[in-house]
């Protein structure tokens, strides 16, 4: 199968950091609102530093749908999300999280907050 082939990366983790930018007014916040992708740059710093690389894979992502949550990462194959990431957050989630297999508490997304559209910190449709 092509995906069994030696030559693929097979990394045990990958990071995904919203950089989506939203227009200036829009009603949802932006997860990048300067359009430069500080935290994804970081995020990759810390996992190179920590030596990391090849094994764990940071990818810039679009919208993740949790803007009044941002900036937001997403960590798989756990599933593990984290909102109101800033740089500061970057070195402890990579040594408690990606280091040491402890997610970082404080910054988890609730899970009434994920893939919902009726989270109490959404505004409502109308």
């Amino acid at each position: 199968m092509f995906w069994e082939q030696d030559f693929l990366a097979k990394y045990r983790q990958h990071v995904f950091v919203c950089i989506n930018q939203r227009e200036p007014g829009s009603p949802r916040p932006s997860c990048n609102a300067d359009g430069k992708s500080h935290l994804q740059v970081r995020f990759k710093q810390a996992v190179d530093a920590a030596g990391l690389k090849g094994s764990v894979r940071v990818n810039k992502a679009g919208c993740l749908d949790q803007c009044e949550h941002g900036p937001t990462v997403v960590v798989y194959p756990e599933a593990v999300w984290y909102g109101h990431v800033s740089e500061t957050d970057v070195d402890e989630i990579v040594a408690s999280h990606l280091v040491a297999g402890c997610p970082v508490q404080r910054l988890l997304l609730a899970e009434g907050c994920i893939n919902t559209g009726s989270c109490e910190h959404r505004p409502p449709k109308t």
